[in-house]
């Protein structure tokens, strides 16, 4: 054969060989997007027509510059009846948003966190009120801070359920946490690093006393660790998102996914979004926390939203029998204890804000409903009763001087067209004496 034939032999062949890569990436590509259960949303009892509210109300936000871009979900009765993106994933880059795009989860890796450790608690690992000091012996003997002005007083045993509840007085300061702040040593490398520099420092207040958002959940995610032998991140990997098809919820995002990360954005003094962090690769890190950290898409936390709302199953695989997920989903702390993050009507369970009075709460959702957000406007919220979820990820941080998240439940909850008579919540949380 003539060598330039060779040659054009070669290319042919090459170029075939990167024809069937691309659709045998497409073909990924499309698996990856299709394999959530769809429905009309008639079939499930609401109004596709009132579903394309949600549409306007995401782009009002968009075209006054107050967000970038959006992809939200709503599914009922097991079945996806919205999914859409809008909007930019990079507005400088005019990137736009697709249904598939990684955003950073924030706050939302706590629950998943907490489930972590229940799942662990099923093996009949711990009882929930096991001092956490049966595996971080440098907490035993803690002291209370809140006495009086410099003087310190034995506080009781912080406990699993403390930790799990937000009710431990725990911290990890910024002289301490991640080597932030003025402290002269280099950043911690593990989260038990970190949470061993803290162990000095006195809680904030006698632990169950009060509600207290912060570090509480690092310690969940080193209870993770130590019971387990497995790094968080591994065991979440192995555990939950393997079995659940989580494909693209990762606290490391590969390389060749930072395409599809989305920008994160802050506001200026007028409320217009500003680029804070561009997408782009960042080194693997073996810091895991429990608080925050995972980055993920719409797609996988519904997986995740669904398992729990089946009690505990989804797609065959079962992660937490019913009855741990009825607990979960429990408010834990009694009454008189402000879930100051949500507002004025929730409780809070075992890694979860529970709605207890919707004459209080800002959202549209049933007594019952379980949900948390991140600090980057992320939002998902479950509502057994009208076995409803809905997901909102936005990036722009902070986002306190905007209504979306309440009103997201608002423009999702009035497509619900069909009545309750004759229908069973699917799973619900115990009533408590101590619920307000």
């Amino acid at each position: 054969m003539p060598r330039m034939q060779r040659s054009i032999g070669r290319l042919w062949a090459g170029l075939a060989v990167g024809a069937v890569g691309i659709l045998l990436s497409t073909g990924a590509f499309q698996a990856q997007t299709s394999d959530l259960p769809t429905a009309k949303a008639e079939a499930v009892g609401m109004s596709s027509a009132r579903l394309q509210r949600i549409r306007a109300f995401v782009q009002e936000y968009i075209d006054n510059d107050q967000i970038a871009g959006a992809v939200t979900l709503v599914a009922r009765k097991g079945k996806v009846v919205h999914h859409e993106a809008q909007g930019f994933r990079y507005k400088e880059e005019r990137a736009a948003m697709e249904k598939d795009v990684i955003f950073s989860l924030m706050s939302m890796t706590k629950p998943i966190v907490s489930t972590a450790l229940m799942m662990l608690w099923e093996e009949g690992k711990f009882t929930l009120d096991d001092p956490i000091s049966r595996w971080l012996p440098n907490y035993a003997n803690k002291t209370v801070a809140d006495t009086g002005p410099g003087k310190l007083a034995p506080a009781r045993p912080v406990t699993v359920r403390h930790v799990l509840t937000h009710t431990s007085g725990l911290s990890l300061t910024s002289t301490s946490y991640r080597g932030s702040g003025p402290s002269t040593l280099p950043p911690a490398k593990t989260l038990a690093e970190a949470i061993d520099r803290a162990a000095p420092i006195p809680v904030a207040f006698q632990p169950g006393e009060k509600w207290q958002y912060g570090a509480s959940t690092d310690f969940v995610g080193i209870l993770v660790e130590k019971i387990s032998g497995m790094t968080l991140d591994a065991f979440l990997r192995e555990r939950i998102f393997q079995p659940l098809g989580m494909r693209d919820t990762h606290y490391n995002v590969p390389q060749e996914k930072v395409g599809r990360v989305a920008a994160i954005y802050r506001p200026n003094e007028q409320g217009k979004i500003t680029l804070s962090v561009k997408p782009e690769f960042k080194p693997s890190t073996t810091y895991f926390p429990g608080v925050a950290g995972l980055n993920g898409t719409a797609a996988d936390y519904f997986k995740y939203c669904q398992m729990m709302l089946n009690g505990g199953e989804y797609d065959g695989q079962r992660l937490l029998g019913r009855m741990t997920v009825n607990m979960m989903i429990t408010n834990q702390v009694g009454a008189n204890k402000p879930i100051y993050i949500r507002g004025d009507g929730f409780g809070f369970g075992l890694g979860f804000g529970v709605a207890l009075d919707p004459s209080k709460t800002p959202d549209a959702l049933s007594v019952g409903s379980f949900m948390w957000g991140g600090a980057n406007g992320t939002i998902f919220w479950i509502d057994p009763v009208e076995e409803l979820i809905g997901i909102l990820m936005i990036q722009v941080g902070p986002y306190n001087h905007l209504n979306i998240r309440p009103l997201f439940s608002v423009v999702v909850t009035q497509a619900v067209t069909d009545s309750m008579a004759g229908q069973k919540a699917t799973i619900r949380g115990y009533g408590t004496a101590q619920q307000p």
